[in-house]
Parts: structure tokens; C-alpha cells; sequence
């Protein structure tokens, strides 16, 4: 059970070919900008068609060449929160968080929300628009629309980057809470090799559209096998260490 990815795609000179696969855990993307971690989310998602390869997730395949399968981006359940959030300016939060629910039974929709709306403590800002609110409540309206559809993998492209120190903290806890209270599968890109070694069960390493390394964030950051592994990490591995030992223990 889990997502398995293993996909080909050429995009403007630029050639994604990776292959890996996760359980029911939280897994970091890791690399330089314009390695091809979020074309790959991408691509799961459905919005970019792969030029060969599989996607699977638990028993349900998304796409498959060599079976001409590709299932609409709609049909498959994934949460999806981009890096800009792209939530609805002229929408209120509850507006928004119940845009995520196309598809959801008209009967379970009310209860879903209820349900967002206290687990991502947004009771009293559902008659708010999104200018209206700071940076972390519109974070955990993001996540909550995400997740209204209850998806299989929860898709998260750099969530935190425009947010600054204290506020990034405070959403890395927010995010363990979440993959604790939900238990669905988060895959998470990222740049920030301290946000790696703080949440992530499992990295995949990228670099020029491959995937250079995976394993543990003990075991990337204790044993780089690759110089590509080292120049990311920038002599902060004892660092980094400590905190895999501190938040994985």
C-alpha cells in the first residue's frame, strides 16, 4: 500500500526520470530549485502528462503507458497544497475549504467541514476572506480544502517558503500533528535540508531530474553517497543528525 512513482517526461530540455516509492508516511523531495520535485508532484497530480512510466496509489493505478491508462486529475484522490496556496481571494474561508469537497457526498459535507474547521482551529474565521488572515491560518486553510475529499496522499510543494522563522516552526509541528491525527501519506518538496531532517520518515534525493539517493533522513544525512548529496547539506550533517535524532526518535 502506499504511492509508487516511476515516470519519464521531457519538458523544454529538461528530462524528469525517477522512480521510487513510499508507505504510509511522510517523504521529502529533496534538492536544488529546478531538480524536478515539483514537476513530479506534477505529474501525480495529474496536471502534466508523463511521456512513459506508472503511477500508482494503493490499489488504484493513475497512470500507466504501456496500459493507455491516465486517469483525470479530478478522479484521483490526492490533496494538493501549492507553494502560492491558491486560495480564492474573493472567497471566504468557508467558501474555500468547501471548494475542496467537489466530489464529496452532499450528506457528508457538512460533517466534513465541521470536522476542518476544528482540526485546523479556524472556528472563528469561516466569515473571513483571505486577506483578512495571516499567513499560518491561511496555511491551515489550505490544508484544510486539501483534505476535505479525505485523499489517499496528501501532495504538499514547498508549503512554508514564504513564511518566515518562528511561523515555519510553528507549521512543521502543525504538520506531524496532521499526519498524526489524519494517517494519510504526505509527499513534501523541499529545498530546506533543516525542514528535511525535521519531518521527514523517508527523503528522496534529487538532482538534474533523477534521484541521486533515498532512505532514511539518518541514514541521507549520516552516509551522503553521492558529492551532488554533499554540496546540498553544506557541512551542516551533525546538525542535521541531531535533528533526525530529536524528531524521529
Amino acid at each position: 500500500m502506499g504511492l509508487l512513482v516511476s515516470v519519464k517526461k521531457a519538458v523544454k530540455g529538461f528530462t524528469l526520470d525517477v522512480s521510487w516509492k513510499i508507505g504510509n508516511e511522510l517523504a521529502v523531495l529533496f534538492g536544488f530549485s529546478g531538480s524536478g520535485k515539483s514537476l513530479t508532484l506534477q505529474v501525480i497530480a495529474g496536471l502534466i502528462k508523463p511521456d512513459s512510466g506508472i503511477i500508482t496509489v494503493n490499489d488504484s493505478t493513475y497512470f500507466d503507458s504501456a496500459r493507455h491508462i491516465d486517469t483525470a486529475p479530478q478522479q484521483r484522490s490526492l490533496g494538493y497544497v501549492f507553494q502560492d496556496l491558491a486560495l480564492f481571494p474573493h472567497m471566504t474561508v468557508r467558501q474555500n475549504i468547501l471548494f475542496g469537497a467537489k466530489g464529496v457526498p452532499e450528506r457528508e459535507t457538512a460533517e466534513r467541514y465541521r470536522e476542518m474547521i476544528d482540526a485546523f482551529y479556524l472556528n472563528t474565521l469561516e466569515k473571513k476572506r483571505p486577506s483578512e488572515i495571516s499567513g499560518g491560518q491561511k496555511q491551515r486553510v489550505a490544508f484544510a480544502r486539501a483534505l476535505m475529499r479525505r485523499p489517499d496522499v496528501l501532495l504538499l510543494d514547498e508549503p512554508f517558503s514564504a513564511l518566515d522563522t518562528p511561523l515555519r516552526i510553528e507549521m512543521r509541528a502543525f504538520l506531524k500533528d496532521l499526519r498524526s491525527t489524519f494517517q494519510v501519506p504526505v509527499v513534501l518538496v523541499t529545498h530546506d535540508a533543516t525542514e528535511a531532517a525535521t519531518l521527514a520518515d523517508s527523503i528522496v534525493v534529487y538532482s538534474d531530474g533523477t534521484v541521486i539517493q533515498s532512505g532514511t533522513a539518518a541514514d541521507v544525512f549520516g552516509s551522503p553517497t553521492d558529492e551532488r548529496v554533499n554540496r546540498l547539506l553544506a557541512g551542516q550533517e551533525h546538525t542535521l543528525l541531531a535533528l533526525c535524532a530529536q524528531f524521529h526518535r
